[in-house]
């Protein structure tokens, strides 16, 4: 494979694992957890919503999480990023708003299952919309990037 063949399939992996993870968010909110509340028993909706948000967390940490930092480092090392470049105009500071946006999206979604996990769901659903619209707000962000 050559290098271009070979960038092109980190950035597909970095895509890719982006789109999973935003797309299981909307999946979850707007047609699994909708259809469990009223489709299910309350007690068998709270088994399955913890249950789908539990391996969610897993998918996130074991497979989304390494992909998207290792892919996402490699890509920053390809186009010459360093720490000082990140307070560049364009490039560097559209990439330095995507990194920080990424880092409150994992925050508030590790508080979302802390949350949920201690019994909170108006602090749980809150954290919840808050990693969503964040996470689409990295998206976003991520198309005003060129192509490295």
């Amino acid at each position: 494979m050559d290098t271009v063949g070979l960038w092109s399939l980190v950035r597909f992996a970095h895509v890719a694992g982006a789109a999973l993870w935003v797309g299981g968010q909307l999946a979850l909110s707007l047609v699994i957890l909708p259809l469990a509340r009223h489709l299910l028993a309350p007690e068998a909706k709270d088994v399955f919503t913890a249950a789908a948000g539990r391996r969610f967390g897993l998918l996130t940490g074991a497979v989304f999480l390494p992909v998207q930092l290792g892919t996402g480092w490699a890509m920053a090392w390809h186009r010459g990023v360093t720490w000082a470049s990140l307070a560049e105009p364009g490039y560097g500071r559209t990439l330095a708003a995507k990194l920080a946006l990424f880092v409150v999206v994992m925050l508030a979604a590790a508080a979302h299952g802390i949350a949920h996990a201690k019994g909170r769901p108006d602090l749980a659903r809150g954290l919840a919309v808050l990693s969503l619209v964040g996470s689409l707000g990295v998206v976003l962000l991520a198309t005003a990037l060129p192509v490295t």
